[in-house]
């Protein structure tokens, strides 16, 4: 049973960077073909996948977030994590780390809890 848990500060300033670490348990992010995902909710809108390293370490990003994100990861840990840089109030949102066994990161079967980031000065 993989087990996965975000954690980092659940307030962020504008223009700042977001970064966030998802710890991983009951399996290594470097099994063959598994993918970790970034995805978030924000408030009153629907799922909005970031971006996802693959267990060989290479990442792919959603186009539209892909000039501020930058997904990395610590096998020695087994955690990856998120960073979002030069923040706004738009990107207030419940982030979730997941697992995937297929390629591009679809059909998550193992989801972390979220948590939530909210933007503000």
């Amino acid at each position: 049973q993989v087990q996965l848990q975000e954690s980092g500060p659940g307030l962020v300033k504008p223009s700042q960077t977001l970064s966030l670490i998802c710890a991983v348990s009951g399996g290594s992010t470097t099994i063959p073909y598994s993918y970790w995902s970034w995805i978030r909710q924000p408030p009153g809108k629907g799922l909005e996948w970031i971006g996802y390293i693959d267990y060989s370490g290479s990442t792919y990003y959603s186009p539209s977030l892909k000039s501020r994100t930058s997904i990395s990861r610590d096998t020695s840990k087994n955690q990856f994590t998120l960073q979002l840089n030069s923040v706004t109030p738009e990107d207030t949102a419940v982030y979730y780390c997941a697992r995937s066994p297929l390629a591009g990161g679809v059909g998550v079967d193992y989801w972390g809890q979220g948590t939530q980031v909210t933007v503000s000065s």
